[in-house]
């Protein structure tokens, strides 16, 4: 049979045709997604900071998107459980996880975890960061981070710092600041926050590490002093107060909060879902709901979120292994 030459011309018109093809089914999925309700899973009982910045996140993705997003909760093993199911889930933008800054800490803390955060669960967005705050009992004769550091050098074993649990974010930071200041202090562990602020206010313990939005109320009717907030920069919230970087230059301790997705997500439905979160979260109504908790509000990439995520990840995991943390 004698072969058909095409012209030049309409071989590359058809040439090029075909390349773009399996674009537009792409194309096609990202705008037509979601059509269906979607999950946010959330690894910590309902209540908490977590579930508050989760249901702002749902409220705000239902209202730009037109889909129900419901908020589903998997408490235990600090975010692991739910990390875990939304690693096994499908990826399809249906299955998202409310990912914190605990991910980051317990990929060293574990041992054996069934999954690696950094390569089974995709960055979509960053959300923001909020500050923990270094508080202590009035009793304390220190009314800034380095008289607090004087004194403690000069009570060396004799001051008990509160954690709500080994490994949480208030426990890593702790760690940090006693290595980068050279202090000694008792880590007394309690099984949650509310414990440790009964028993800092109590006097049982000195100092905490505590989470700005539980301390706040204490902090302004004078029951608990604070010496500084841990971000980079000052708490809007609280902006007479220092950062702790102020007085050890480069302490930085946070927790953060975002969303991921299975990492075998299509790219096109977490570049959507970047964009509808970045443009909600540039929203005052919700930057101010965020701001109420303490949060400074933070907008990523996916591709800078990963790299978030991965300096996060190495920091914690040099305290970690610094401060012989382990899990019981």
């Amino acid at each position: 049979m004698p072969s058909m030459k095409l012209p030049r011309r309409q071989f590359l018109r058809l040439a090029a045709g075909a390349a773009a093809l399996p674009a537009v089914p792409r194309i096609a999925r990202a705008q037509a997604y979601p059509t269906r309700p979607a999950r946010i899973i959330v690894g910590y009982p309902p209540g908490g900071v977590n579930s508050t910045v989760a249901r702002f996140v749902a409220q705000s993705l239902q209202e730009r998107l037109v889909q129900p997003f419901i908020v589903e909760y998997r408490p235990g093993a600090a975010n692991n459980l739910a990390t875990e199911a939304v690693v096994r889930a499908l990826g399809d933008g249906y299955t998202i996880l409310l990912a914190d800054s605990a991910n980051a800490i317990n990929a060293t803390l574990y041992d054996k975890l069934n999954f690696n955060f950094i390569r089974d669960i995709a960055p979509v967005a960053t959300i923001m960061a909020v500050p923990l705050v270094f508080e202590v009992n009035p009793s304390v004769p220190a009314r800034t981070v380095s008289e607090f550091i004087s004194y403690a050098k000069a009570n060396p074993g004799k001051l008990n710092m509160a954690s709500p649990g080994i490994g949480t974010s208030n426990h890593v930071a702790g760690a940090l600041f006693k290595i980068m200041t050279g202090i000694d202090m008792v880590d007394v562990q309690y099984r949650g926050g509310a414990p440790a602020l009964t028993d800092l206010m109590g006097g049982q313990v000195q100092a905490y590490f505590g989470q700005l939005p539980a301390s706040i109320e204490y902090i302004r009717a004078r029951k608990l002093r604070a010496l500084a907030v841990t971000t980079p920069t000052r708490a809007e919230i609280l902006p007479e107060l220092p950062t702790v970087a102020e007085a050890v230059p480069g302490f930085e301790a946070s927790n953060w909060y975002g969303i991921g997705a299975p990492k075998s997500t299509p790219a096109d439905i977490i570049a959507k879902l970047n964009k509808e979160i970045n443009e909600a979260l540039a929203d005052p109504k919700l930057k101010a709901r965020l701001s109420y908790l303490g949060g400074v509000v933070l907008t990523h990439t996916p591709g800078d979120f990963g790299k978030f995520i991965a300096e996060d990840t190495v920091k914690w995991a040099k305290v970690i292994r610094a401060a012989n943390i382990k899990t019981e």
